[in-house]
């Protein structure tokens, strides 16, 4: 193995953000996205899942189609098809009506604008 080799990567620790974090709930630092693995005050170490599928909260009022980029909404904590001003955490790997408040993403997959 390379010694430069640190971990896979699939969980990493962090610094819970403003407010602190749920299980479950979605985490943005910079351009990081995951989701806690446990409750965490603001500052504490939590775990957070970076490689997977995940079912996540949605704009209810929103139709996701299988391969669409999904952005994080980081004021109401859900995932839309929105690219201006927001990051994104991953593709759709099914279809979510309208309405409809959760859809399954894999996490980190992200394909560049215009392909």
């Amino acid at each position: 193995m390379a010694k430069t080799y640190v971990q896979p990567g699939h969980t990493l620790t962090v610094a819970a953000p403003t407010g602190g974090v749920l299980s479950g709930s979605g985490v943005l630092i910079g351009t990081l996205f995951g989701i806690a693995q446990s409750d965490a005050t603001e500052g504490a170490d939590v775990e957070i899942l970076t490689d997977g599928v995940v079912e996540i909260g949605k704009t209810a009022a929103l139709q996701i189609d299988v391969g669409d980029r999904l952005f994080w909404d980081a004021s109401n904590k859900v995932v839309n098809k929105t690219a201006t001003a927001q990051v994104c955490i991953g593709v759709a790997v099914s279809a979510a009506a309208n309405p409809s408040g959760t859809v399954k993403m894999k996490l980190g997959a992200v394909t560049p604008a215009g392909t």
